[in-house]
Parts: C-alpha cells; structure tokens; sequence
C-alpha cells in the first residue's frame, strides 16, 4: 500500500472518531439497542445525546455516512483500480526525459543525451508504448547521425520507420520518413564538394513533400519537413523559395515559443543568404539566431552561430570583425568543454 493511501486512510480515521465505538457495534451480532446503549455508557453520553441518536432522522444519516465511509474505506485499498494518473505516470515521466534528451543533443552533450535514452527506451519497451519507442528511435538516430555513426543512425531510423509503419502511427511514419531523407540530403552535399548530383537532389526534395503531405494536425514535423524541402531549394540554388519554405517553419517555431528551433531557422536563412551572396542580409539573420539562443540559453548555439558569422564577415571582406567574432565563439566553446570545437574556430581566421 503507498503511503499516500496510507494517509488517506489515517486521515478518514481521524475525521471520524466516533466510527471507533460506532463501528465496532456494526461487528457485533447480539441485539443491536445493547451493544448501542454499552457504546454510549462507555463514551459517557448523557441521556439527551442518546434520545439524539435514537432519533428516526439521525439514524438514516448515521446509515448513510456509514455507507460513504466503507465505500471510501476499500477504494483506498491497494487492490482497487490505478486510476488513469497513476497509469500513465511512467509513460509522462519517459516523455518528460525524452524532451530533455532532446534539448540536451541540441546543446551538443550527445553522450548524456544517450544515457537517458537508456532509461526512456526501458520504459518504452516495458510498457510497449509504440509512439514511444518511434520518438526514442528518431532521437537516437540523430544523435549517432550527429557523431559520424551514420550506419548506425540510418539503422535507427529504419526501425523507427517499421515500428511506426506497423502500429499505424502516420504522423509518426511521415516524421521518421523526414529524417532519412535529411539524412541522405546531408552526406550527399557532404560527398559532392564540388556540387551535388541535382537530379537526386530534386529527387530528395519530391519525397520530402511527399511525406509533408501525409502530416495531418502536426504543426512540429511540418515545420522539420519544411527545413528539408528549404535544404534542397538551397542546394538548387532556389534561395527565394529555400527562404520562404524555412521561414514556414520559423513561423511555427516562432508563435511556439520554440527559441531553439527558431535559433536554428535563422542559422539556416542565414546560411541561405550568405551562398546568394547576400553577406548584410546574412549578418543580420545569424545576429537573430543568436538572441534567440540567448533567450534559450544554448550555449552549443550561441558559439555554432558566432563561429557561423565569423565565416561570413571573411568573406565580405571584414577581416577584424571576422577574427573577433570567431574568438567569440571559441571562447563559448571552451566555456562549455568543447576543446577541439575551440581550436576549429580559432584556426578558421588564419585560413582565410
């Protein structure tokens, strides 16, 4: 029995201590007026509060609240039916983690984002919660995706895609389908420095709306689909429309209050912008990426966006302005631990 149905218990005892004698002349089986006027001797009550009691009124309500007692009496035992708090208590707990894995890969501790997947998957799988199981796969995968395990990251995904596929979670299946798609959009820029195949970037981009399409009542995974079709415009070299389908998800973001994720919207317009050429236009939506991560206080943000900005001052041209800011960005970075991401941004102004 939990000590919350403990107290429970203790606090109906205390709020009806006339139901010990009162209870124990329920239990006897010999004439009830004896047993009643023995109570009432042995608690000294005079002989108005026993013509009291024997009132026709004052019985029924006795009766009544003798029913009311036992009926909260055994729905305060152990064996009485969870009620639905209590059921999904592990499932909100395990939600709650994974929010905070999430957060925690986004601000670059990827091997603590994983030790408390290790605990959501348990749930997950003890509970055989599908949806669950699908989010924790997708995040994981993100996570290896990010680290350079990209085998093990597609692996992820495609048993997230199966599980999804199986319990007909179709939101779920379109979001794990954006993804992979993401996926193989990143290391096929990755693998072309000097330009991507267009016809399988064009190819990537169909099968991103195609999985936008089945989304239904999910402003997240429409605003995720948003920033790969905006990906692929900008490989294109579609900038107009690789700015407006990331500023759909900016939107979204934005009326959400979702600081990190706009952040990243405007690392991306950003990122857009400085490609087209368009270097003020660039510094400005990097500088908006950077309140917003102060907001959200992403540190792993803050020094990405810096280091971002020091690459598009170099090449405008603003040598001072691009040193400072990648200092900038070191030092958040070795702020945070992240030693080998310092040296990168304090190597880049000798580079260019």
């Amino acid at each position: 029995m939990t000590n919350k149905k403990i107290i429970t218990r203790q606090r109906l005892f205390q709020n009806f201590s006339f139901w010990n004698s009162f209870l124990r002349f329920m239990s006897l089986s010999i004439e009830p007026r004896v047993c009643a006027n023995r109570v009432l001797e042995q608690a000294q009550h005079t002989i108005l509060k026993r013509e009291f009691y024997k009132n026709p009124v004052t019985k029924m309500v006795l009766l009544i609240s003798c029913f009311l007692f036992f009926v909260s009496f055994f729905s305060s035992c152990s064996s009485a039916p969870e009620r639905p708090a209590a059921v999904y208590t592990s499932r909100n707990m395990a939600a709650n983690q994974l929010d905070l894995a999430n957060r925690t890969a986004n601000r670059g501790r990827y091997d603590d984002a994983l030790l408390i997947l290790d605990d959501v998957k348990r749930t997950a799988v003890s509970v055989d919660d599908p949806p669950l199981l699908i989010k924790t796969a997708i995040t994981r995968g993100n996570i290896y995706f990010s680290t350079g395990l990209h085998n093990d990251a597609f692996a992820e995904w495609d048993y997230a895609l199966k599980e999804a596929q199986g319990s007909g979670e179709t939101n779920l299946e379109a979001q794990v389908k954006l993804f992979i798609i993401r996926g193989r959009l990143v290391l096929l820029i990755a693998g072309n420095p000097n330009g991507p195949p267009l016809g399988e970037i064009e190819n990537l981009r169909s099968q991103a709306l195609e999985a936008l399409a089945g989304i239904k009542s999910d402003n997240l995974s429409e605003a995720a689909g948003r920033l790969v079709v905006g990906m692929a415009d900008k490989e294109l070299k579609n900038y107009t429309e690789a700015e407006n389908n990331i500023r759909r998800a900016l939107k979204i973001h934005e009326d959400g209050r979702y600081f990190e994720e706009a952040a990243y919207d405007w690392f991306l317009i950003g990122s857009v912008r400085s490609v087209a050429g368009q270097y003020d236009a660039a510094v400005d939506a990097l500088l908006r990426a950077i309140n917003f991560d102060r907001r959200a206080e992403n540190g792993f943000g803050l020094a990405s966006s810096w280091q971002a900005l020091g690459g598009v001052y170099a090449k405008a041209g603003k040598t001072d302005e691009s040193a400072a800011v990648y200092k900038r960005a070191a030092g958040i970075y070795r702020a945070m631990g992240f030693d080998a991401e310092a040296l990168k941004a304090e190597a880049k102004p000798e580079k260019k």
